[in-house]
């Protein structure tokens, strides 16, 4: 296929789901597979792509199962009134035909502010149930592309990659024999807001010369918010968070960083003696381990060159309008420990030895947060509901926070934070089932409201909490990780 021939998937006709579904994969294995084969390739005819029925249908599919799929945009429609007032496939008849004809224009999206685990609000946009199927459309077809490209030190917003891959790279890279020791903790200021719009789409028209696609990209950049309070703002910078398409915009953006650290480690750090030189008679050695706008650079060799990476980090950034928080960017020592991702990251002596090791648990922040839920769930005010019902959501909530924690020495932490919850939902149970003006006897308490030992258990449900998720090691995976859209080949293990 030439690089200016037509993409095309076949028929118009709106097909089912699943047949959406293999349509939109078989494409998508293509995109990736000719983005693979030449790196400097620039896609020129992609936009038929993005209204094509398959990857409009899939794309309400990805839309109208998300968890914001009830909550509405600027224009107050939601996706089950779409369902049941206009018809999905009138509804994606007119997105199709209004792309089309170049009609098209994304509308600014609802802005909402986020209570943030500081007391600080963050700014979360929401685009209309239209924008949000064109954005998913856009995704779909841009997202294999970029893939090709983007670094193994990049974790978050990728398919097939989560949040462990990045902890696991960490926790392999400082311990024996790597010993990693040294850690630039680094925070970017206000990174979804403050992406230059110019620097971004200069990195974006590298891979995409369709104007169709890369004017719509921008409208979608520039659609502005509407406030809270009916003000309309223009988005100068930024890619709204909320949006569909913004996170692979980050990252498209933040590579910048990924490239820049992979080719200085390409060059000069590629072979274990290269390393070994640098540690014993030059800067020493780093990896950069990137998930969105949080990321660590793992640091062999001395303080001052954890120091070092700082300003370089900042010159790399500067170009796309982007500058670190001072005040949350710091070298750390990992004998002191430091909090990525809801981890806390320590090397530690291991118990009844003069081992170390290094160990990754819930941060202190990550045990507050769950324990604050803990709380607004036995607040007196939910004394109105019945007992089971307030275990069965304690158990969801608390066995959904242990999930993602399962990985980490995290046993104890999981039997504190049950202690914690037992002793609210004691309080809570005392108090709604009182006598008269005092509350019930531990003994009755116990009669009644437990099974065997004291554990809760009431018609039918049993308080499991945090402690009944198995705690296991996480699998390191190395530095390829297969995408949705190549062969599996075999985990390559990182130097």
């Amino acid at each position: 296929m030439s690089e200016d021939a037509p993409v095309n998937i076949g028929a118009v006709a709106w097909p089912g789901p699943d047949s959406a579904y293999v349509a939109v994969r078989s494409m998508q294995t293509k995109l990736h597979r000719w983005a693979g084969e030449d790196s400097s390739r620039r896609f020129g005819d992609l936009f038929n792509l993005v209204h094509h029925p398959a990857f409009l249908v899939h794309a309400w599919e990805r839309v109208s199962k998300n968890l914001g799929a009830r909550t509405p945009g600027v224009d107050k429609v939601t996706v089950a009134m779409v369902e049941t007032w206009v018809g999905v496939e009138e509804f994606l008849g007119r997105i199709r035909a209004s792309l089309k004809s170049g009609e098209f224009r994304p509308v600014e999206v609802r802005q909402v502010m986020i209570p943030k685990s500081n007391g600080k609000l963050r700014k979360l946009g929401i685009p209309t149930v239209a924008d949000r199927v064109v954005q998913a459309s856009l995704k779909l077809v841009l997202e294999p592309v970029f893939e090709a490209d983007f670094k193994p030190c990049s974790y978050g917003f990728r398919p097939n990659r989560r949040a462990h891959d990045a902890i696991a790279d960490i926790h392999n890279l400082a311990s024996e024999p790597s010993n990693y020791r040294w850690v630039l903790e680094a925070d970017i200021k206000a990174c979804f807001d403050e992406i230059d719009h110019t620097a971004l789409m200069a990195r974006f028209r590298a891979r995409i010369k369709d104007k169709r696609i890369c004017a719509l990209v921008k409208a979608f950049l520039k659609a502005g918010v509407l406030t809270d309070l009916g003000h309309r703002e223009d988005t100068t910078t930024g890619t709204p968070q909320g949006g569909i398409l913004s996170p692979l915009l980050a990252n498209i953006a933040l590579t910048v960083l990924d490239e820049h650290f992979d080719r200085q480690r390409r060059e000069d750090m590629a072979t274990d003696t290269q390393r070994r030189r640098r540690k014993k008679n030059g800067p020493g050695n780093w990896k950069l381990i990137r998930y969105a706008d949080d990321f660590v650079v793992m640091v062999s060799g001395q303080r001052q060159h954890a120091e070092a990476l700082r300003e370089q980090v900042a010159a790399v950034l500067a170009p796309l309008g982007l500058r670190l928080s001072p005040e949350k960017t710091h070298v750390v020592h990992i004998d002191e420990g430091f909090d990525f991702l809801g981890h806390h990251i320590r090397r530690q002596r291991k118990r009844g030895t003069n081992q170390h090791r290094v160990y990754t648990k819930p941060s202190r922040k990550a045990v507050q947060a769950i324990k604050d839920k803990v709380k607004a769930k036995t607040h007196r005010s939910t004394r109105h509901t019945d007992l089971d019902e307030l275990l069965r959501s304690l158990n969801r909530s608390l066995a959904g926070w242990a999930n993602y924690f399962r990985h980490g020495s995290s046993k104890a932490v999981f039997s504190a934070v049950d202690q914690h919850a037992w002793g609210r939902i004691m309080r809570w149970t005392r108090a709604k089932y009182k006598r008269g003006h005092h509350p019930i006897g531990m003994s009755e308490l116990r009669r009644r409201f437990c099974d065997k030992g004291w554990r809760f258990a009431h018609n039918g449900v049993v308080f499991t909490g945090a402690a009944s998720v198995t705690v296991e090691r996480y699998r390191y995976r190395g530095s390829k990780i297969p995408t949705p859209w190549t062969p599996t080949p075999a985990a390559v293990t990182s130097g």
